[in-house]
């Protein structure tokens, strides 16, 4: 059995694994927890009570965060013409077409999140092995494939999150740092919980949420109480 740190038997002293916490109790434990020399993240993971071998229970989508996750995010978009200028304006690092798909295939992934126009997907399909893994190949329904270059990439910029299932039905996603002030931590979690509600699939029986886990980067997870939440 691996040896707890001191760090991380002063911050088991604080919590109780097995006990359920409000979102409030949550954000002001992880907080007090936090003791390394860096900005954590807020993460949080969603057990569903979906079927992911049925791919009409399988949910994927996006949703941009009141408050952001606090981190800068580089964009790829592929595309040609006149969006190529269209993209940059908006503050995009990565531009182009078949080029830019040889830098990925020879440099990897040096980017946060991917964006294509229509016209550029054959192309994209391409990068289906590298981009599909990391959650990153663009899609309709994500809205990051579309012909508004500008908007999608200033939605990318300003805090926009994609989230789909694991091959366990668990969602995970980060919403927020651990610097930020807990009502935008509170906002950016219940938006994010929102979403999940609303992308239920029709197919889904049964309880849906089953269990909600906030954690840091490298803190425990704490198991929210879900009769706390006023979604």
């Amino acid at each position: 059995m691996k040896k707890l740190t001191k760090r991380r038997k002063k911050t088991k002293k604080l919590i109780d694994l097995k006990k359920l916490y409000s979102i409030d109790e949550s954000i002001k434990l992880l907080k007090k927890s936090s003791v390394v020399r860096f900005i954590e993240s807020i993460d949080v993971s969603i057990n569903l009570g979906i079927d992911p071998k049925k791919s009409d229970q399988n949910i994927r989508d996006s949703i941009i965060l009141p408050h952001g996750v606090g981190r800068f995010t580089r964009v790829a978009v592929f595309t040609q013409g006149e969006n190529v200028q269209i993209a940059k304006n908006a503050g995009a690092e990565l531009v182009g077409m078949e080029e830019l798909c040889e830098k990925i295939n020879i440099e990897g992934v040096n980017f946060e999140a991917a964006i294509a126009s229509s016209d550029a997907m054959k192309t994209v399909m391409k990068l289906g092995h590298i981009l599909g893994p990391r959650g990153l190949m663009p899609s309709l329904k994500s809205g990051t494939v579309t012909n508004n270059i500008s908007e999608a990439v200033k939605n990318a910029k300003n805090g926009q999150i994609h989230y789909r299932n694991d091959k366990n039905g668990i969602v995970h996603s980060t919403i927020g740092r651990i610097n930020f002030d807990e009502n935008k931590i509170k906002e950016n979690f219940n938006c994010f919980v929102s979403s999940i509600k609303k992308s239920k699939p029709p197919k889904s029986k049964g309880i849906y949420i089953k269990k909600i886990v906030l954690s840091t980067t490298m803190g425990f997870g704490l198991i929210i109480d879900q009769s706390s939440l006023t979604l």
